[in-house]
């Protein structure tokens, strides 16, 4: 999903060239880092739950489903609940900022924002009843318009405290899943109103230390977890959702670090494409699995997590590449620009200006 950015200077990633977004404004390339990352991610714990659904009509989505069966063990252990709430934050964030580039172009920028969520809704729904019945995009234009777009009319300070309550309340309910959601919108969207998302590639400090503090804390999470899970306890969910949320913070706060070191243009140059044209590709994903889904054939509860990373890796590299090549030419993606067509009423150029 892209969002458009206004930091307070632009990211060089080529020759002196910023990157900018399809409004001209120059984007924050830490997001579109962590979103392609993300997509990643996705992707790997939702190839099972996808292909299920050459099998049965009641298949869902794993990173928002409680497994007490063990399924989520080998791979699952670090995707399951660890990517969807970064992809949940960054949404949040994009949210927030779109709505102070659009609130310096019209006079009603909560219009555009519900628009923009209704149509996400429409695109949400019709993956749902024509693909896979796991569909996250509904859930987040549910929540957006019941919890983000009420939100904006808050101060700062109380989208912070709600969105602490609205995190760390479902763990101790027991609760995981698509409930940590509305909590993950207004941390993106606290986060943007505070100022951290402009300053977001300047540290190193701050995403160490708090690397740090998440590591420490998702390996007990994690190992309580393990624990709960092959006994079967009650307190399952609990630690499968507090495990999620550790380490979902300290892959990005790893990325982040990553970003100052000498590998920024690798991680640039393999996650900015597909998280710069992350709708596309999720959208996309679906129906590259179902074929996979027929290729590889058998169930998909007997595939190996070989297979599943073959899978990815054969939806994810071809996605890669046209995503790269497309946006040599082209401003967005095909749905991306779609989306912003229908969010700004007006049609926005596509094809890049020599």
């Amino acid at each position: 999903m892209t969002y458009e950015t206004l930091p307070p200077a632009p990211e060089v990633t080529g020759p002196g060239r910023p990157t900018t977004t399809s409004s001209g404004r120059p984007r924050i390339a830490a997001l579109d880092v962590l979103r392609g990352f993300a997509l990643c991610g996705i992707l790997l714990a939702n190839v099972k739950p996808i292909a299920h659904m050459l099998h049965t009509a009641s298949a869902t989505q794993a990173v928002v489903t409680e497994n007490t069966d063990g399924s989520w063990l080998g791979l699952g252990l670090f995707v399951d609940q660890r990517i969807f709430p970064i992809f949940s934050l960054l949404f949040g964030i994009g949210f927030s900022l779109l709505l102070d580039s659009a609130g310096a172009r019209v006079a009603r920028p909560r219009v555009l924002l519900l628009r923009r969520l209704l149509v996400l809704l429409a695109m949400g729904l019709a993956h749902m009843f024509l693909l896979w019945r796991g569909d996250i995009l509904t859930i987040y234009a549910v929540a957006g318009l019941l919890v983000l777009l009420p939100s904006t009319w808050l101060p700062r300070r109380a989208v912070a405290g709600l969105a602490a309550v609205l995190v760390a309340l479902p763990p101790i309910l027991g609760s995981n899943g698509v409930v940590l959601v509305p909590g993950l919108f207004l941390l993106g969207s606290a986060l943007t109103r505070y100022g951290v998302i402009d300053r977001i590639g300047r540290s190193v400090r701050v995403p160490a230390v708090l690397g740090l503090v998440f590591a420490a804390g998702a390996v007990p999470a994690v190992w309580m977890q393990i624990e709960s899970g092959a006994a079967g306890r009650d307190d399952f969910s609990t630690w499968f959702a507090v495990a999620g949320l550790l380490t979902a913070g300290a892959y990005v706060c790893a990325l982040l670090l990553l970003l100052r070191t000498p590998l920024r243009p690798v991680l640039q140059g393999v996650f900015a494409p597909l998280g710069r044209m992350a709708l596309t590709n999720y959208l996309s994903a679906t129906v590259l699995v179902l074929v996979a889904g027929r290729i590889v054939g058998g169930s998909p509860d007997g595939w190996s997590s070989a297979t599943v990373l073959l899978v990815a890796g054969a939806i994810l590299v071809p996605q890669w590449l046209v995503s790269t090549l497309w946006l040599r030419r082209y401003r967005q993606g095909p749905l991306e620009w779609l989306w912003r067509w229908a969010t700004w009423a007006r049609r926005p150029p596509l094809r890049r200006t020599s």
